[in-house]
């Protein structure tokens, strides 16, 4: 019986250990305390000593088998601390805190339009940038009685201020020679009562057209103008022309001093839907959502007629329309800057830029 235990003990003494029994704790690799239950609350601990039972933990795996019951840490985070009720071995890094999570020293989070980088101190180092959307002045108009209410459009968040200003909006200021034109005055009486309330649609029904959607495109001086000289056109021709104007052909083809999607003047938008022309939006429609450098090439020229009239020289870019009809406006002019002679003009002739 000796003999057997004798062999016994030297048969068991030449065992070839495994690298993971000889490998040293895996924190001289850079794996830390996580602090709490990593392991055991993930319900993931195996019985037994299985090289198979493993959860990933940053960059790497750990071993969650026998769980406590071991002489090395084999990676587990948070073995010497819940465990051993010992400090790990290498101190724990600092990290931070956010909206519930823990994040490692160097982690870096995103809230709204500032990234924020945890540093070293386990303080977050946030960037300081004016958002778009701004979470406590949509509260403040919301808490008012202003009529309105303001929301969060999510296409928005995530943005800056200076990025909304420059992506979404376009519109240069008027050159000085358009600010000094003459201002044309409306008739009206000193005592002449305005109603309180007015509705273009409710007034020219079929004749006001839906608003576009520019996306990120600083095109804002096409949009409008294209906008307004399409209600005006459909009310001044009586519902008999009803033409939703394409920003898409002001946009690529207005080309005169003007930068497409990373803006333009209003005063070089009406002089070429006045000389040039435009077709429909359904004819050419808006393509260009994100700024660009440059719009896409103009895909829509004009000709001379005689008598001031134009007619297209290319079929349209929408294969699906054939009605490649050019409009054309008169000169636009200049309102007073007087608010009451501003609403009389939108009560009589419609929709103003």
């Amino acid at each position: 019986l000796w003999l057997v235990a004798l062999v016994a003990q030297v048969a068991l003494s030449s065992r070839v250990r495994t690298r993971r029994e000889l490998g040293p704790g895996l924190y001289q690799h850079g794996v830390y305390d996580a602090g709490g239950s990593y392991c055991q609350r993930g319900d993931v601990c195996c019985h037994g000593r299985d090289d198979g039972c493993t959860v990933p933990y940053h960059d790497t795996l750990c071993y969650c088998d026998l769980f406590c019951n071991r002489t090395v840490s084999d990676c587990c985070p948070d073995f010497w601390e819940y465990c051993l009720g010992i400090p790990a071995p290498f101190p724990k890094p600092s990290g931070c805190a956010r909206a519930g999570l823990n994040y490692p020293t160097g982690a870096t989070y995103r809230e709204n339009c500032n990234l924020c980088t945890c540093g070293p101190g386990g303080q977050w180092q946030c960037e300081d940038h004016a958002c778009l959307m701004d979470g406590e002045l949509i509260d403040a108009v919301n808490r008012g009685n202003y009529g309105w209410r303001a929301a969060n459009y999510s296409q928005f968040w995530g943005m800056t201020l200076e990025d909304g200003i420059r992506h979404r909006l376009g519109t240069f200021r008027p050159s000085p020679t358009v600010m000094n034109m003459n201002e044309m005055h409306m008739n009206m009486d000193s005592n002449e009562v305005l109603p309180r309330h007015f509705d273009a649609a409710a007034k020219w029904p079929g004749m006001i057209h839906e608003p576009l959607d520019q996306g990120n495109c600083a095109g804002s001086w096409a949009f409008s103008t294209a906008a307004v000289a399409s209600d005006r056109i459909s009310i001044h021709s009586m519902g008999h022309m009803t033409p939703a104007l394409s920003p898409q052909n002001l946009l690529s083809c207005d080309t005169r001093n003007q930068r497409g999607c990373s803006g333009g003047r209003l005063d070089g938008a009406w002089w070429y839907l006045r000389r040039r022309g435009v077709v429909t939006d359904e004819c050419y429609p808006f393509t260009s959502q994100q700024s660009q450098p440059a719009a896409p090439p103009c895909m829509m020229h004009s000709r001379s007629t005689g008598r001031g009239k134009r007619q297209a020289t290319a079929r349209c870019p929408n294969p699906q329309t054939h009605s490649n009809e050019i409009y054309q406006s008169t000169p636009a002019y200049r309102l007073s800057s007087s608010e009451k002679e501003i609403m009389k003009e939108l009560l009589e002739n419609g929709p103003v830029q």
